[in-house]
């Protein structure tokens, strides 16, 4: 069904389907297997533990992936759009590109390096993977709303404002709580040491995941009006 969608708006549908099915089918698999407990485990704890932590590393790794391919095309129709009507400094629509695809840097670090293996490592890449989700999706927000209302709705603007704000409020509190517990674990249970922290920072934690599924999805119709050719050009001395 994605294949027949116009334009290339079949990316941004790709990353929406794959990283909510990447998140759910590894939440069921540690559920059932018994790793996790049902209530509000991190996200990262449902990918720790064999044979979930294989599939959330697999599908993580190609959601990093296709978030990259999304935001460099993003990248490619703001700088196409701007010569037009120039609404932004192209170094702006840089920067919130090198900043994005920073964040999946993180987020391939979050994939490929376990919870409990290396949790320093692992941390690193998850904080790197939500500040610079957040603050790309702001950036975002801001680009849209200078672009209004040539190339997106005020209802679209006003979505992806909406969505970043909930993000930041709930970036804060995951930190903050995430920060304020002392041990490394992924077998939570109500009522032990650090389970308020814990229960807290992991509400906060899928907020802002999906926070940032559901601010690519805004993207699918920005998409669908974009054709990329790739040109090959054959050089005579080879």
């Amino acid at each position: 069904m994605l294949c027949f969608m116009p334009g290339v708006a079949f990316i941004p549908a790709l990353l929406v389907c794959w990283s909510s099915a990447a998140f759910i089918i590894s939440y069921v698999i540690a559920v059932l297997g018994g790793h996790v407990e049902p209530l509000v485990p991190y996200i990262s704890d449902t990918g720790t533990k064999p044979p979930e932590s294989g599939i959330f590393g697999f599908m993580i790794n190609i959601s990093a992936f296709l978030a990259a391919a999304t935001m460099y095309i993003r990248y490619l129709i703001i700088e196409k759009q701007n010569e037009s009507s120039i609404f932004m400094s192209p170094s702006c629509n840089l920067i919130t590109l090198c900043i994005g695809l920073l964040g999946c840097i993180g987020m391939g670090i979050v994939a490929n390096f376990q919870e409990l293996s290396v949790p320093s490592v692992h941390d690193g890449g998850a904080l790197v993977a939500f500040g610079s989700g957040v603050v790309y999706i702001t950036l975002q927000s801001v680009i849209s709303f200078k672009s209004c209302p040539q190339w997106n709705s005020h209802s679209t603007c006003y979505i992806r404002m909406a969505i970043s704000i909930v993000s930041w409020i709930a970036v804060i509190p995951m930190i903050a709580c995430a920060s304020l517990i002392s041990i490394t674990k992924v077998d939570w249970i109500p009522g032990e040491k650090d389970y308020t922290y814990h229960f807290v920072s992991a509400i906060c934690e899928w907020t802002v995941a999906f926070g940032f599924i559901f601010f690519f999805l805004t993207f699918i119709r920005d998409f669908q009006g974009v054709t990329l050719r790739i040109l090959t050009e054959m050089h005579e001395d080879f």
